[in-house]
């Protein structure tokens, strides 16, 4: 992240300035361009095949969803696990997506490898990366591995297997002391490379798996094409010399304590700081108010957040970092996903889709959004009001205000903007704005604006 610099300011706002990139420094599929730089502007999709349509096929996705994406403005498609779903130990009807039966095997419920072949030709088409979920830790009970390779595999005193976690019952633990194990997983995530043209993977609970391994698995990846690497975890030795991106658990979590009630905006200038001291400049966290696990396991973006919904969408696009969208996320999605079980996605509400459309299309276009070491310098401003956060995210002559009011009260604030001071257009409603040293704001619970 680029380091942050503490000014003075005071309110809810979000300002942006519009500059198309040069097509280089857009999402490309060409290798000329380094991944994080052509990754930059990115948006992320996340991809729940068996929910997103009724019929939860791959096919059903290309058809019903890809275009409708690409117009949205995603450009990373991320699959969730789409291998076959053990049997053994499963949970509940249809099992966890993250327990996997065959590393090189395609779920049946979704289709067949060419299936997945032509949703990811599709994708590229449209100059969408595809990258699909890994899961490295562990397997399902019957995986061929157990029977053929039980050394492979973690025991206890007693010679059993053993779980990674006492609660997944329905994984077993990978043990990766084993160089034979090793060289079989990075050879099944080459198979995905080679065979379907995939662009990456996202990595469950990679931070549960030594970190020489992921270094060893990409180099050998990166023999083959550049791929964009996303690590479940937030630990930032895995973005030295392994992934690309990682999550942002602090800031999700700090959001949702704000959206409670329990934390306000000191809590995100000291997530900052954390943030400078743990991360290199070139890093790359994934913001995000809603996944797989946390809209099934904690609640929908609405339990969690209430009305704060919007607010919180808006600042994980203009803070540093990469934004994520979760399936039905656009769609206002209000029910918790069965993990286990068919559960699909209603897409009646289409109230969103401009609102997130006018989000992707900034980030695109201004160069100050852009995630880590391509990204704009953050400006922060003090305002003496712990419900506001202000700030500047500036690159070249491409600058954003942002003024959130992340509180349910309505809030006043003097704008101190110094040298900012000029004439805006909101982004959103195209009112005009003059902004100098002393403007007057008042915010509505939850207000914010974007301004260029």
């Amino acid at each position: 992240m680029k380091k942050i610099n503490y000014f003075l300011f005071g309110f809810l706002l979000f300002v942006l300035a519009c500059k198309p990139a040069s097509q280089n420094e857009k999402t490309t599929l060409g290798i000329e361009v380094p991944v994080k730089k052509r990754i930059a502007n990115a948006v992320i999709y996340e991809v729940n095949i068996r929910q997103i349509t009724p019929e939860g096929t791959f096919n059903a996705f290309t058809s019903e969803h890809i275009l409708r994406l690409k117009k949205l403005g995603v450009d990373i498609l991320w699959l969730m696990p789409i291998h076959p779903i053990s049997e053994k130990n499963r949970k509940g009807i249809l099992g966890s997506y993250y327990s996997v039966a065959d590393y090189k095997k395609v779920n049946p419920e979704f289709g067949n490898l060419n299936d997945l072949k032509k949703l990811v030709s599709t994708a590229h088409d449209m100059g969408m990366y595809v990258i699909i979920d890994w899961v490295a830790n562990h397997t399902g009970w019957d995986n061929p591995w157990i029977s053929e390779h039980p050394d492979w595999y973690t025991h206890n005193d007693q010679g059993e297997i053993v779980c990674p976690v006492e609660d997944w019952t329905d994984v077993a633990d990978l043990n990766f002391d084993n160089p034979d194990m090793r060289n079989a997983m990075i050879d099944a995530m080459k198979y995905w490379v080679t065979e379907t043209n995939i662009d990456g993977y996202r990595c469950d609970a990679a931070a549960m798996v030594p970190v020489d391994f992921w270094q060893d698995a990409f180099v050998s990846l990166d023999s083959i094409k550049p791929l964009f690497m996303l690590a479940e975890a937030w630990e930032p030795e895995l973005l030295e010399k392994a992934f690309d991106a990682a999550y942002g658990w602090e800031f999700h979590h700090i959001m949702n304590k704000i959206a409670k009630g329990e934390l306000n905006v000191l809590a995100i200038d000291n997530y900052l700081v954390r943030y400078d001291s743990l991360y290199d400049d070139d890093d790359i966290l994934m913001n995000f108010i809603t996944n797989h696990d946390e809209n099934s396991w904690s609640g929908t973006a609405y339990e969690r957040m209430g009305n704060a919904v919007k607010t919180f969408a808006v600042l994980t696009y203009v803070m540093p970092g990469m934004p994520l969208i979760y399936s039905g996320q656009e769609a206002a999605l209000k029910k918790r996903l069965k993990f286990f079980e068919k559960d699909d996605i209603a897409w009646n509400d289409t109230s969103l889709y401009t609102f997130y459309r006018k989000l992707n299309e900034l980030k695109h276009q201004n160069i100050a959004l852009n995630a880590g070491i391509n990204g704009g310098d953050m400006i922060r401003l003090k305002t003496g009001n712990t419900h506001i956060f202000a700030f500047f995210r500036e690159k070249n002559e491409e600058r954003i205000l942002a003024v959130f009011n992340l509180s349910g009260q309505t809030v006043k604030t003097n704008l101190e903007i110094g040298q900012g001071s000029g004439r805006f257009t909101d982004v959103f409603t195209g009112k005009k704005y003059t902004i100098g040293t002393g403007t007057k704001i008042i915010l509505n619970p939850w207000e914010y604006l974007v301004l260029q």
